[in-house]
């Protein structure tokens, strides 16, 4: 259960598969003047170069994840890769709300889903999607951050997620990031209004 501070809070929620663009959106958005802030996602993962602590994600370790999802601290939590748990700390919400913003989530399909399916009215959900697989492919190469076994376990996944985009209140094709930003601030800035 949310705090009273947190009745006027809104929540946009942008999911993608890996490499579609939602995190250049979601950055875009924070920067547009719609009274958003960002929600650091709690993650198993190992820190990448030049992301913080903090900021970026929350890195703790699986015992400490299973010990939030153990005592309820988390609003949605996901294996989303063999030993790689993602969630979002109840905690992160409310500081949020409490300050009177809206929180943005950068967050993968599944809990996407979950946080749409909790705040229901309260939330805007946006599938990111890249303009074909075949550029998702090229977009994840160009990274040079996985092994190929490693980009087959993502392109697998994106196909899988991709199935999930009409259950999200609009699907945004990033073909061209200076759109579908301004298209993200529209929609989102039509949704708080």
């Amino acid at each position: 259960m949310m705090s009273s501070a947190t009745l006027n809070g809104r929540c946009i929620i942008l999911s993608a598969p890996s490499g579609a663009g939602k995190t250049t959106i979601v950055r875009h958005l924070l920067g547009s003047g719609l009274g958003l802030a960002f929600s650091v996602s709690a993650t198993t993962r190992p820190a990448r170069p030049g992301e913080v602590d903090g900021r970026d994600y929350h890195f703790i370790s699986e015992d400490r994840f299973r010990r939030h999802v153990s005592d309820g601290d988390l609003v949605e939590w996901e294996e989303v890769y063999p030993g790689r748990f993602y969630g979002t700390l109840r905690s992160e919400i409310d500081r949020i709300w409490a300050a009177g913003e809206h929180a943005v989530f950068d967050i993968d399909v599944v809990g996407g889903l979950r946080l749409k399916e909790l705040f229901r009215e309260r939330a805007l959900a946006i599938f990111v999607a890249p303009p074909s697989m075949d550029v998702l492919e090229q977009r994840l190469r160009s990274r040079g951050t996985e092994t190929e076994a490693g980009l087959r376990t993502r392109l697998d996944k994106a196909r899988e997620e991709w199935g999930r985009a009409p259950s999200f209140d609009l699907v945004l094709v990033n073909d061209d990031l200076e759109r579908a930003c301004a298209e993200a601030v529209r929609v989102v800035g039509d949704f708080l209004a």
